[in-house]
């Protein structure tokens, strides 16, 4: 009994001699905790900051009125406005296009009033983004119709002297007009000239609006609108009731369609009309 107990005491000193000169076994690596990917930080629309660098304009209501632009107030009078808004936009829409033109037969068609009653209707949908560019450069109406203070010439922004912001007031947060402040003499050669086209280029980059809404000269007073139409995607006619003749509709309307899209004709100052009808539109 002593024997095998010496025995196991001596093979238990063998093994604890061997683990001891037997080298340690490193230990694992500790596994690195993986981070995950930082996020990539949201790109902001560059055309956010530009929107914002318009000075914003307050509109006074009674002033407004008093112009017949009756389309930001939503009231029932403004619902023929809403019509043609809605009309025009589905049409562009669908077409892909961007530019369009307001022009008439001759002078005295209320084609600026139009123009804004349709931009300032446009601006009560949140998701549309439109600018409106005073390209009569004759007879610049805008500022005085808005009651805008008279300092900014858009014009030199289409002869590449200055910045479309500097030159634009912005209503709410999507609709931004360009004015000028006095008349231009070589109006015809800039609206067809090169720094024009690159104008309104850079400006649709940079904006990146729904719509591009351009008030032009009437058709048949000089050859301004001509010079610019190749420009647009395509154009509306103004005519007055009981002062625009047919003879003058259809030569405007031939002349446009020679270079441009005719999306239709409003029948605008119209005093007999059904009831619930307005603005006549094809």
């Amino acid at each position: 009994m002593e024997r095998i107990q010496s025995a196991i005491t001596k093979a238990r000193k063998a093994r604890a001699d061997r683990e001891a000169e037997a080298p340690a076994t490193p230990a694992a690596p500790a596994t690195e905790a993986v981070q995950p990917a930082p996020r990539a930080a949201p790109i902001e629309d560059p055309s956010i900051a530009a929107w914002a660098a318009v000075r914003e304009f307050h509109p006074d209501a009674r002033h407004l009125e008093r112009n017949r632009l009756i389309s930001l107030s939503g009231k029932a009078s403004a619902v023929p406005f809403a019509g043609l808004r809605t009309r025009l936009l589905h049409l562009m829409r669908d077409k892909g296009w961007k530019r369009v033109a307001i022009t008439s037969p001759g002078p005295g068609c209320g084609k600026s009033t139009v123009a804004l009653n349709l931009a300032l209707g446009l601006s009560r949908l949140g998701d549309v983004r439109t600018l409106l560019i005073e390209a009569d450069l004759r007879r610049p109406a805008l500022a005085p119709l808005l009651g805008v203070p008279a300092k900014h010439q858009f014009a030199d922004v289409l002869a590449g002297k200055d910045e479309a912001a500097s030159n634009m007031v912005r209503i709410g947060s999507n609709l931004a007009i360009g004015t000028n402040r006095s008349r231009v003499t070589n109006s015809a050669e800039l609206l067809q000239s090169a720094a024009a086209a690159e104008a309104l280029d850079r400006i649709e980059a940079d904006y990146q609006p729904t719509l591009i809404i351009v008030d032009l000269p009437p058709m048949l007073a000089s050859d301004d609108a001509l010079a610019s139409l190749g420009l647009m995607d395509c154009a509306l006619i103004v005519a007055a009731a009981e002062s625009t003749t047919i003879a003058e509709i259809d030569r405007c309307e031939r002349e446009l369609a020679s270079r441009t899209n005719v999306v239709g004709v409003v029948l605008n100052k119209c005093r007999y009309i059904e009831k619930g009808e307005g603005y006549g539109y094809y």
